[in-house]
């Protein structure tokens, strides 16, 4: 009882987190936006929970992702070709990260995160009102660019933007590449990748996706005015997610129960940056 009241209220403040901000800009189109990412992932909450599957999880968050920025363009009064473009950066995005989660799990059978919260009615729930925030935090800045009377501003700010969204992204296509190729190959099963990125960085797809959040939040700052600002705390969101909730931290506590009476695997965390890339060789 007491577990699942503390998931309740956590779903709760889940919510509240991106509908309160989407209230502060002041912009309707945005705070309906936000209401449709929330309303998928509760529709799609319960056939997942029915069936016990998680199967579809991943791919359902890049359908909110793409079902949200295309209903507020779509929703606003004016359309720049700067909009299409942030608008246009977040469904390639979305595509090519849905895609690749949604085959990888097909490809594994599961998802061993949900073995022990899928039963629990109120603790799947919650995490899947924890996507909504997922989807609503990282947009909340786009919504409100492109909702704005202007839509999203040219200059030299969202060139800059544009650039940092193309460098992430890459970094994070070749870094899910590399590994993929890495894991393909039979001798490498149960060994952890120390080679391209991953030499340089333990955590380099993780990296690509802060960079690319920030591109996109720089890209929507010069529409922003007053509490809308409130909204570049995308970017920080997208950090503390990544940094010590569902990504690296789970990863790290993973990875340590494998490999952490290796020496070896010692070696490559004190040599590797957990998060940033090392550019320099380390003298031995």
């Amino acid at each position: 009882m007491k577990n699942s009241l503390f998931n309740l209220l956590g779903s709760v403040i889940a919510f509240s987190l991106p509908f309160i901000i989407a209230v502060l800009t002041g912009v309707e189109n945005v705070v309906l936006a936000v209401l449709l990412a929330f309303f998928v992932q509760w529709t799609f909450f319960i056939p997942a929970y029915i069936f016990q599957t998680e199967k579809f999880y991943d791919l359902i968050g890049s359908v909110t992702y793409l079902s949200v920025v295309v209903f507020t363009l779509y929703n606003s009064d004016v359309r720049p070709l700067e909009s299409l473009v942030v608008v246009g950066c977040v469904v390639v995005w979305a595509v090519r990260l849905g895609s690749f989660l949604f085959l990888r799990i097909k490809k594994a059978g599961e998802d061993k995160r949900f073995r022990s919260i899928k039963p629990s009615f109120t603790r799947f729930f919650m995490t899947w009102t924890l996507q909504g925030t997922w989807v609503s935090m990282c947009l909340l800045c786009v919504l409100t660019a492109v909702s704005s009377k202007t839509g999203v501003g040219s200059g030299f700010t969202f060139w800059l933007g544009l650039t940092l969204f193309v460098a992430g992204f890459s970094l994070e296509v070749i870094a899910d590449l590399q590994k993929s190729n890495f894991k393909k190959i039979e001798s490498n099963k149960d060994k952890f990748i120390t080679s391209g990125l991953w030499g340089k960085s333990r955590h380099p797809n993780y990296l690509g996706e802060l960079i690319l959040w920030i591109g996109i939040a720089v890209m929507s700052i010069t529409s922003l005015e007053g509490l809308q600002y409130l909204t570049l705390i995308s970017p920080l969101f997208v950090y503390v997610l990544l940094m010590y909730i569902s990504g690296v931290r789970m990863l790290e506590e993973s990875g340590e129960k494998k490999w952490g009476h290796l020496d070896e695997y010692k070696k490559h965390l004190e040599d590797t940056p957990k998060f940033f890339l090392r550019l320099n060789k380390k003298h031995k």
